[in-house]
């Protein structure tokens, strides 16, 4: 019986995957049976429909394979906190494996865990496996962060190197899993979500990848990789698709990977990045924040084609182009000047690929108030962006149906009026 014989729980979070998962290797490599854990937190501040839909079909495809095994995911939902009180009770438990995270709320949810079945008894074992380098791995000589990505980005390309050859074979012993089968695999309308259809590409980096420096910009060609979902919720492993982007010599694919880490890096030492600007003064830009404006850039009706296609895309699909994602943040924090933490929570609320770290990071980039973040007074043009990226509307056809008819909005705001009043703002505020 599983209640009595001594397990070890592998607590599944940003790793839903088999293979090469650093934690899942260490707790396979024991000769202790191991149980997979799921939590669907009710208490995570960041919990949407479409992301649990996501989780949801990932963790289907890995209980067929560990059935296989005659084992079995044990999926729980509610207090984090209340259900590791009650799985101490109902399991005898030796150790507890996880891969590390970096936002505020993770790293406190994990201490106090880790904090609490230590108390119980238990040894909790921690590892890296959300990016590839973390915390104190790439700092300068002083042991202190680096806040400017290019000497960041040119010790990472150092190193990074070691990562052709790492790997954590834990797919080979997916054996050690416990022979334990869990009384139901619930539903997703027993778990409190409503099944919805997502409409996700199938990753090919092979495809993908070698025309990706030439045509990434383009939001109207299908040349992104798509990867950013399967790399947040950990489908696929990081160093899996290093290794494959390292093949094929994809250098500015990869600089987009040594972004991940930086911005993880930066969120991990700055952790009031989360909701304050790294540069401080711009706390104090006197933002407008004008509610009826904001509507206006949520629904995608600005005026301005290439914001709205972008804002009609997140809202339909959960993804928007990378290129369109700064113009958009621009048009908000500058154009309208909204507050970014405006638009940074809308978008943790509609993108699939939501990542804390990175969205952040984003976000005071475009607005100016980041470390190493674009001046305040570069102020993107959307319409020369829009001739610049999209210059025969396709992207902008595509999301916008009543583009060229008197249907489609006005105009919201002026840009040259925009531009010099976003300046003047920011300049007030000591930019």
């Amino acid at each position: 019986m599983i209640s009595t014989e001594k397990i070890n729980i592998h607590w599944l979070r940003r790793d839903l995957r088999l293979n090469d998962n650093n934690a899942l290797f260490q707790a396979l490599s024991e000769n202790t049976p191991v149980v997979l854990l799921y939590i669907f937190e009710t208490n995570n501040p960041i919990n949407a429909n479409d992301k649990a839909n996501f989780i949801y079909n990932s963790l289907k495809k890995l209980q067929k394979e560990v059935e296989a095994y005659g084992s079995s995911i044990l999926i729980k939902q509610g207090d984090v906190f209340k259900i590791w009180e009650s799985l101490v009770n109902e399991f005898n438990i030796n150790k507890v494996y996880f891969n590390e995270e970096y936002e505020p709320y993770t790293i406190n949810r994990d201490t106090q865990i880790k904090r609490f079945l230590e108390s119980k008894g238990m040894v909790v074992k921690t590892y890296k496996d959300h990016v590839l380098f973390h915390k104190d791995e790439i700092v300068k000589g002083d042991r202190t962060p680096y806040t400017v990505f290019t000497p960041y980005f040119k010790k990472w390309m150092i190193e990074v190197e070691k990562f052709t050859s790492i790997h954590y074979p834990s797919e080979k012993l997916i054996k050690n899993l416990a022979n334990y089968e869990a009384n139901d695999f619930p539903s997703l309308k027993n778990l409190g979500y409503v099944e919805q259809t997502l409409d996700l590409p199938e990753i090919n980096l092979d495809a993908k990848l070698p025309s990706y420096e030439l045509n990434r910009d383009f939001p109207f060609l299908d040349a992104s990789t798509r990867i950013s979902v399967d790399l947040r919720y950990g489908t696929i492993s990081i160093r899996d698709a290093f290794k494959k982007a390292h093949n094929l010599n994809a250098l500015k694919w990869i600089a987009g990977l040594a972004w991940r880490d930086f911005y993880h890096m930066i969120l991990f030492y700055f952790p009031h990045t989360e909701n304050k600007a790294f540069k401080k003064k711009f706390d104090f830009v006197e933002w407008r924040n004008n509610e009826s404006e904001f509507k206006a850039w949520c629904e995608g009706k600005t005026g301005y084609p290439i914001v709205d296609a972008g804002m009609r895309s997140l809202n339909e699909t959960g993804f928007m182009h990378n290129r369109v994602r700064m113009i958009v943040a621009s048009f908000l924090t500058k154009h309208l000047l909204i507050d970014w933490r405006w638009g940074e929570a809308y978008f943790a609320v509609k993108l699939l690929d939501y990542d804390m770290a990175n969205n952040v990071g984003g976000w005071q980039w475009a607005c100016g108030s980041g470390n190493d973040a674009v001046p305040y007074f570069r102020v993107f043009n959307p319409t020369t962006q829009q001739e610049k990226f999209d210059p025969e509307f396709k992207y902008c056809k595509l999301w916008i149906e009543e583009l060229n008819t008197k249907r489609y909005a006005q105009p919201i705001v002026e840009h040259t009026f925009a531009r010099n009043r976003a300046i003047k703002t920011y300049s007030l505020a000591g930019g």
